[in-house]
């Protein structure tokens, strides 16, 4: 009986040392959010969760921008593709199968993350492929989609092996533009 006590009492001082670390207990004043000391400015870089991140950050060169047209502004649509982002590597379970001459990754999940795969992956496929030294093909499946990256060269291969799905899905550094485009309204398509 002590010990389950022990533990119970460790499982409460550990909560609250948490909340308390990241400064969010009971008593925050929130309104002093933005109001930080010139030191907290020189400091902190990232204001939290990525989505949340990204969409900072595109605020901020919104704002920055007098030519911004406000009227075809889409941060929605940015955030549906952020959270798209986070299914696909939060929640996507992948198989991947090692061929001679590169990969084949089936990617699945849930419902809903088999929906934000079908936008993705096919779209980013179109992205990879821009890239001549591979040969990229998706596919949607019943149950998820599949991406297939070939090459010819034995370094490119050892590439494609190395990225993997996940480093295949985050090459071709075109996000930041790509999510500018989407919250100027400019890019609608749904990846």
């Amino acid at each position: 009986m002590f010990l389950i006590t022990m533990v119970w009492v460790g499982s409460a001082v550990f909560a609250n040392a948490q909340t308390n670390h990241s400064g969010h207990s009971d008593d925050v004043d929130h309104s002093t959010h933005g109001q930080s000391s010139a030191m907290n400015e020189a400091i902190l870089r990232e204001p939290g969760q990525g989505a949340f991140a990204a969409l900072s950050e595109v605020v901020r060169v919104l704002e920055a921008d007098p030519e911004t047209d406000w009227s075809k502004v889409d941060l929605t649509g940015l955030r549906m593709h952020l959270v798209d982002m986070d299914r696909l590597i939060s929640d996507g379970v992948v198989e991947e199968t090692n061929l001679p001459n590169g990969i084949s990754a089936f990617v699945t999940g849930d419902a809903e993350t088999i929906a934000s795969l079908r936008r993705m992956v096919p779209a980013h496929a179109v992205q990879l492929a821009s890239d001549d030294r591979w040969t990229v093909a998706a596919s949607e499946t019943e149950d998820g989609v599949e991406l297939r990256v070939t090459g010819d060269n034995p370094s490119v291969i050892a590439r494609i092996k190395g990225l993997g799905f996940f480093g295949l899905m985050a090459s071709q550094d075109h996000h930041r533009e790509h999510h500018l485009a989407m919250a100027l309204g400019e890019e609608a398509h749904g990846h």
